[in-house]
């Protein structure tokens, strides 16, 4: 008589099974629901902490006190570069509505509070995606959580202390003429100021943007490696734009943005060997 064999299932990999579409449409409502209230609150903890948010992170570059002003100043003093020194930067910032501070306060209340529960959305998002995904994928795709994190937030640094002061100071006193002085908008410094930081911090997931593209298709590490020479070229126009007129801060801008670009060939390569048992040229 055969023997009617029975296995002990996890009941979350049985409710994974059973999920209707529905089902899954509700669990992705909720999964964006706890990450707007994650949002929320920390929007809140920054609004009650404007002092912290606008003079001591927000509006600090745009002081010749600033960190990397003052490191920046020294270096160019052992280097004879006057220019990169960053020590007669004064600001003229302006608020011309009625709303605007209001508004803005709100606004960067938002920002902040996105930034700081970016790692909390990842991990939804991956909540939400884990039934769809094999064992091994599960296994690198909380690292990969981990490492997107890890890159936004190297981003955010990076462009916080180095390319927002540096574009703060070229275009806020840049001059077409002496006898016309600039006085910078509040609602323009602020959007400087945050498209900058993020979108650097969005520049750096690119390895795992790299990872992706290069798992179901779309990118090849040869494609990566042809048009290099292209990216370089993009990467020194935007350093060119954004820093003083020296190589020397060029330099300090373009070379983490090329090794982010060599790093994600070296992850394309590795992929594509995994995925396709063979690697490319």
């Amino acid at each position: 008589m055969a023997e009617r064999i029975t296995t002990k299932k996890n009941p979350e990999e049985e409710t994974e099974k059973v999920m209707s579409f529905w089902d899954h449409m509700e669990e992705l409502r909720m999964t964006i629901i706890r990450s707007v209230i994650a949002i929320v609150i920390l929007a809140i903890v920054a609004f009650l902490n404007r002092k912290i948010i606008f003079d001591v992170i927000i509006l600090a570059p745009s002081k010749p006190g600033f960190f990397t002003n003052e490191v920046l100043c020294k270096i160019s003093h052992k280097l004879s570069l006057n220019a990169l020194c960053i020590s007669d930067i004064n600001l003229d910032i302006i608020n011309i509505n009625m709303s605007g501070q209001f508004l803005t306060h709100m606004y960067i209340s938002l920002v902040a509070g996105f930034i700081a529960a970016f790692p909390y959305i990842l991990w939804e998002i991956w909540r939400f995606v884990r039934p769809a995904l094999h064992d091994n994928e599960k296994k690198y795709s909380r690292g990969g959580i981990f490492i997107s994190t890890l890159l936004f937030a190297i981003g955010i640094v990076f462009s916080y202390f180095m390319i927002v002061p540096l574009t703060v100071n070229f275009l806020g006193t840049y001059q077409v003429s002496e006898s016309v002085h600039n006085q910078i908008s509040l609602n323009s410094y602020i959007s400087t100021v945050v498209s900058l930081t993020f979108a650097v911090g969005l520049v750096f997931e690119l390895p795992i943007l790299v990872y992706f593209l290069t798992k179901i298709g779309v990118l090849t590490p040869d494609f990566l490696k042809k048009n290099r020479k292209y990216m370089f070229v993009i990467l020194l126009i935007l350093a060119a734009i954004i820093t003083p007129p020296d190589m020397f801060s060029q330099v300090l801008v373009v070379v983490p943005l090329v090794l982010l670009y060599e790093f994600s060939i070296v992850i394309s390569k590795r992929v594509y060997k995994r995925t396709y048992g063979e690697e490319e040229s």
